[in-house]
């Protein structure tokens, strides 16, 4: 019956157009990111389980396949085999492109090069998948597709916290099975550096392990390419004792001196065995951001210091055959331009204006800009804003390269925010189509940690707005999300949590707070009494629910929103037939959340008792709190551990945290819960909680 439903569906879909289509069928076939152009034309007789032989008529090996498609085995009989691969340089296809067409009892997979035929086999991997969970033969079909962007690459940034080894080849999977080709990584201390040992941290994966897993990403045409931050950004090397001669501020960990040539010796040592980890890639991203230096009284200005870093690192890129990349703020914020590129209010004449000023500081230095470099222009909340779009012309009107870079996490704790923040995604993806960019980089920073497995909606999004262009909505891109993390049953809205917790989140960030303190509680004198609320007096009553009363009313809501996810997941959890991890993790994230409107809600109960035993109801709740919040971490620290490597080396040297980076605070996973950790304190003080 269900295989006659279906065959009645695809017939009814054949009459519609193909924007319908994709409507009509979206829960039956999904494929991600969406095809440039896809027809279905009826129903196939080929069952999952009647796809078993290929036909390749090369020498070539035949590229990774995808989950559903690793069983399959060659056949040199054209006519046995359900899958007829062929690679034609010749082909009417960008780059990466490939035809696919399904008959009556036949796949026919046509590539421009080997990957496009590795993304061919992934889509074909999705509807096989399809076609399995759901009973139902494959859909007769015929796809032309390739991407709109050539480079479409993630930055993984691993400053803060390593996962476990096995994590990065099952992303590595996850990435090609979305047709991301590009990684930067963001390696600081997370490598062992031969040439200078000092700097990796204990835990850092060798140049060996690294090597393996480039090797590995280039058998699914994804180039690692390294990122190690120089100028700026050098805590990790200049927080040790041998390197302190080599600060711009003797004082201070954050920047190199750019006038000491003892600088570029250590500089280039890191970036040799950097590029030896990483032997497919591509571009060296020296880094260079958010950094302004004196020269120890050169007389030299900030933007000059720059530019002779610039040269000296750019000059070295291009003897090692690499492409420099760097993050392009500094010489615009030197220039007075920097800001209107976050203002979308501002009007092109109002932009014009500014630049019309301020150009000539840039101008005076152009022969100094280099011209082998990337000049990546970061925006990760205003990429439509004139100001951004405008900066970018600039460098290219010069001869200078230049490149995007949106985020799909930055300063969110616990979980990214704003949607994924899938509009400020689409907006530069769209731009940079439409300009004629050749890439995108998604930034993904580990400032405030959340656990990797939430980034991933974020990055399915990037993937589709950099492949396919803005074809479907965001409402559409969170259904494909759920339909192939999950299930093909859980695209539907009514599983739509994600965006459901995004509030219990932020409130969750500071509830405990005077203010929004979290990031700044490790370093502050005190914390307990001057940065957390206080707590009820009890020769008050109800004063302390009256001077929080908005704080409670966003505590009752929060909690009712977090019962709702829960049920949500739980529901997810019964049914996904993949990543159930995920699942948990979300879980985990959820319970956190809601533990804080629990303690505010429980000091409530006490503070408005209005008898003895109301009184100590309410305090006997209080006092179960902290074994409540030790239970609730040694669950939430077990699911995250799967993954996850929670605490750093015993011997690693915290640095001066410039930037108060949540995951930097401390050794131990104590960051995550410090508002937590010092409110229990509080509470077993002020209501006598005994161990």
């Amino acid at each position: 019956m269900k295989k006659l439903l279906a065959l009645s569906l695809i017939g009814c879909i054949i009459m519609l157009s193909s924007c319908e289509l994709q409507t009509n069928i979206s829960g039956e076939f999904n494929i991600l990111p969406y095809p440039q152009e896809i027809e279905f034309t009826g129903q196939s007789a080929l069952e999952f389980d009647d796809v078993l032989y290929f036909y390749f008529d090369s020498e070539l090996s035949l590229p990774q396949t995808g989950d559903v498609l690793r069983r399959i085995e060659r056949l040199n009989d054209k006519s046995e085999a359900q899958i007829i691969c062929i690679l034609d340089e010749s082909a009417d296809l960008p780059s990466e492109g490939y035809y696919l067409n399904i008959t009556k009892k036949q796949i026919e997979l046509t590539a421009k090069d080997k990957a496009g035929l590795l993304y061919a086999f992934m889509s074909l991997d999705q509807l096989l998948e399809d076609a399995r969970e759901q009973d139902i033969p494959l859909p007769k079909c015929t796809i032309k597709d390739y991407p709109e962007l050539a480079y479409r690459a993630i930055h993984l940034d691993i400053k803060h916290h390593l996962e476990r080894t096995e994590y990065y080849y099952d992303l590595i999977n996850k990435l090609a099975k979305y047709k991301v080709n590009g990684i930067i990584a963001e390696m600081e201390d997370k490598i062992q550096y031969e040439r200078r040992p000092a700097v990796g941290s204990a835990d850092a994966l060798s140049i060996d392990e690294w090597k393996k897993l480039c090797d590995y990403a280039q058998e699914r045409n994804i180039e690692i390419s390294p990122l190690i931050q120089g100028l700026g950004h050098a805590s990790f090397v200049l927080k040790h004792e041998e390197y302190k001669d080599l600060r711009d501020d003797p004082t201070n960990d954050w920047a190199f001196n750019p006038l000491d040539p003892k600088t570029y010796d250590l500089q280039f040592d890191l970036y040799l065995d950097a590029i030896e980890a990483t032997p497919h890639g591509k571009y060296l991203h020296v880094g260079g951001d958010e950094v302004h230096t004196t020269g120890r009284g050169s007389g030299k200005s900030a933007l000059e210091l720059q530019l002779i870093w610039l040269d000296k690192v750019c000059k070295f890129a291009e003897e090692q055959g690499r492409i420099p990349i760097f993050w392009d703020d500094m010489p615009l914020k030197h220039a007075g331009v920097y800001r209107p590129m976050f203002n979308t209010e501002l009007t092109e004449k109002e932009v014009d204006s500014i630049w019309a000023e301020n150009e000539h500081k840039l101008v005076e230095f152009l022969d100094r800009f280099p011209k082998n470099c990337i000049y990546m222009r970061w925006n990760y909340r205003a990429a439509e804003a004139v100001g951004n779009a405008k900066a970018m012309e600039w460098f290219r009107s010069k001869g200078l390269q230049v490149m995007g870079a949106t985020a799909g996490q930055t300063r969110w704790v616990l979980m990214p925010q704003s949607e994924s923040n899938m509009n400020n995604i689409r907006a530069f993806a769209k731009s940079s189509i439409e300009s004629g960019l050749s890439g995108l980089l998604l930034t993904l920073w580990d400032d405030d940690s959340p656990h990797f497995e939430l980034y991933k909606r974020g990055i399915i999004a990037f993937a589709e707005y950099t492949w396919a262009g803005d074809r479907r909505s965001k409402e559409e891109i969170k259904a494909a999300y759920r339909h192939r993390e999950f299930s093909s049953t859980l695209s539907g809205e009514e599983y739509a949590f994600v965006d459901q917790l995004e509030g219990p989140v932020a409130f969750y960030k500071n509830a405990l707070l005077t203010g929004n303190l979290r990031n700044y509680l490790v370093k502050r004198d005190n914390a307990i009494e001057k940065a957390l609320i206080i707590l009820p007096d009890e020769k008050q009553k109800g004063k302390w629910t009256e001077m929080h009363e908005k704080r409670l009313e966003k505590a009752l809501l929060t909690s009712q929103t977090c019962d709702s996810v829960a049920q949500k997941i739980a529901i997810m959890k019964s049914h996904a037939i993949r990543n159930i991890h995920t699942l948990e993790v979300y879980e985990q994230v959820n319970k956190l959340a809601q533990f804080t409107p629990k303690i505010l809600l429980a000091l409530k109960d006490y503070d408005m008792a209005e008898s003895n035993e109301d009184e100590a109801t309410a305090l006997k709740h209080i006092r179960q709190l902290p074994d409540e919040f030790l239970e609730l971490r040694k669950t939430l620290e077990a699911v995250y551990s799967k993954t996850r490597i929670l605490n750093k080396p015993d011997n690693y040297i915290l640095d001066q945290d410039h930037h108060s980076h949540l995951a930097n605070q401390t050794r131990s996973f104590d960051w995550q819960f410090q508002a937590e950790i010092l409110l229990i304190k509080k509470l077993k003080s002020k209501y006598r909680v005994t161990e």
